[in-house]
């Protein structure tokens, strides 16, 4: 069907990159295994504030108002998300009486309210009707999986992500590289730790290009990727004052070997490190009829060239980019944490680590930091750094710093966005106590009660 549209990517919006809605299914399992409140008690203020409305904050309305001239084509999105016939602005109330029914009927029926009742017959009959090919029997078939998380140690803190089809073991290859260099005496900031870094990034993103996928199609050599021996041999191809152009995925084969994050902790120790995400945005633009909600585009990250690791096939899940992360010492709870973002997120989780491992900072002042964003990488949908890409910087990084990395043939940008949203917890165990982070990046904020 691609082909016959002369598609040689999965668009963005629409009904094309829909996939699977998961998060639903996703919260009963968590309910399941470890809740204590009735559903219908935890889902009941996010229904209040969808049926009696909440005034917008001042990011999500900035956002929202880019969102508008993009999506407003799309069906449903202008009677659910355009009350007035505009994006709401800042402090306006604006209310979804239709999420608040979706929420309620999931609270009182549970999770196969959402995949085998009205709600999945009306999804089936709507994305029939606007050219999309989810079905009542692909969400009636829907099953979560409980997945291994995998770990580095990063000079004697085990950093924890979770396995493709996601990112995270990204951010353990990029700690691996750069657990061999004298990062602290480096200095925060200054050209030789950037540089290292940003080629450290490139060298695990090729092999996120290659490897990252669905491991149910593909015999993915997770643990070869994320060993000292496999950092190594990568860190050897980093020259110290010249950036590469380009890298070609490592030799990791098994037989030679929109998105939100929260985190909470309670009084009893159970921490939880979890994101959840539309990606590209506020989604595809489509809003099922009387449901209130957008649908996701995931979709859109599968690779359309046959016999990849992400190629396109029935029943496969796409490369995934949000991760959640946690951080152990000593086999204990030491940091659960995350940073939004897209590919932000691995390039993130490794900034904050190294910010409190090597430089010292507290878990506020780590995700204050001014960050490093590269962009230009090899994909997983296909495409190749042939040019080096850019290194993007926040305001903050010396302008030394800025004419040493251009000496070493980095081409240099700046951004005021795309550098993601950090929240985080640390507990303390000799205190006993946690500590709170979050940044002003986004809307989010930090609380105990």
């Amino acid at each position: 069907m691609f082909r016959e549209k002369g598609l040689e990517k999965i668009p963005p919006r629409g009904p094309l990159p829909v996939t699977v809605p998961g998060c639903v299914d996703g919260w009963f399992e968590l309910h399941d295994r470890f809740g204590k409140l009735r559903m219908t008690e935890i889902l009941e203020p996010a229904i209040q504030y969808a049926r009696d409305g909440f005034p917008l904050t001042e990011l999500i309305a900035y956002y929202w108002q880019l969102s508008c001239p993009i999506l407003e084509e799309y069906a449903g999105f202008r009677e659910t998300f355009m009350p007035n016939g505009r994006a709401p602005r800042k402090g306006e109330i604006f209310k979804n009486p239709k999420l608040a029914d979706t929420y309620e009927a999931i609270a009182k029926r549970g999770r196969d309210a959402f995949y085998k009742g009205d709600i999945a017959r009306t999804i089936d009959a709507f994305m029939a009707r606007e050219g999309g090919y989810l079905s009542y029997t692909d969400m009636a078939a829907h099953e979560s999986e409980w997945v291994q998380t995998v770990s580095t140690n990063y000079r004697g803190y085990d950093v924890w992500e979770l396995p493709p089809n996601g990112q995270g073991i990204a951010a353990l290859q990029i700690l691996n590289i750069l657990e061999g260099y004298d990062i602290a005496a480096m200095g925060f900031g200054g050209a030789e730790y950037i540089h290292t870094f940003v080629e450290a990034k490139k060298l695990a993103f090729e092999d996120r290009a290659k490897y990252y996928a669905d491991p149910a199609f593909n015999d993915i050599p997770v643990e070869v990727l994320i060993s000292k021996k496999y950092a190594a041999a990568r860190r050897g191809l980093i020259e110290p004052n010249r950036a590469a152009q380009s890298y070609e995925a490592g030799d990791a084969r098994l037989d030679s070997g929109d998105t939100i994050y929260l985190t909470v902790a309670d009084k009893n120790g159970m921490m939880v490190s979890l994101i959840q995400s539309n990606y590209r945005g506020m989604g595809t633009g489509l809003s099922p009829d009387g449901l209130g909600f957008i649908f996701q585009d995931r979709g859109e990250l599968f690779d359309l060239e046959p016999g990849r690791f992400n190629s396109y096939e029935p029943g496969k899940r796409p490369f995934h980019t949000i991760i959640p992360a946690f951080i152990t010492k000593n086999g204990k709870p030491f940091m659960s944490f995350g940073v939004m973002g897209g590919s932000m997120q691995p390039q993130g989780h490794a900034q904050i680590v190294v910010n409190m491992i090597d430089f010292g900072m507290t878990l506020q002042e780590a995700g204050d930091a001014p960050r490093i964003r590269h962009g230009g990488s090899s994909q997983p949908t296909g495409e190749r750094m042939t040019d080096g890409g850019t290194v993007y910087l926040e305001t903050g990084i010396p302008y030394e710093s800025i004419r040493g990395l251009r000496n070493m043939g980095h081409r240099v940008g700046f951004s005021i966005g795309s550098f993601g949203g950090y929240q985080a917890i640390l507990y303390d165990a000799d205190k006993g106590v946690y500590f709170g982070a979050s940044e002003s990046r986004k809307d989010g904020h930090a609380a105990g009660f």
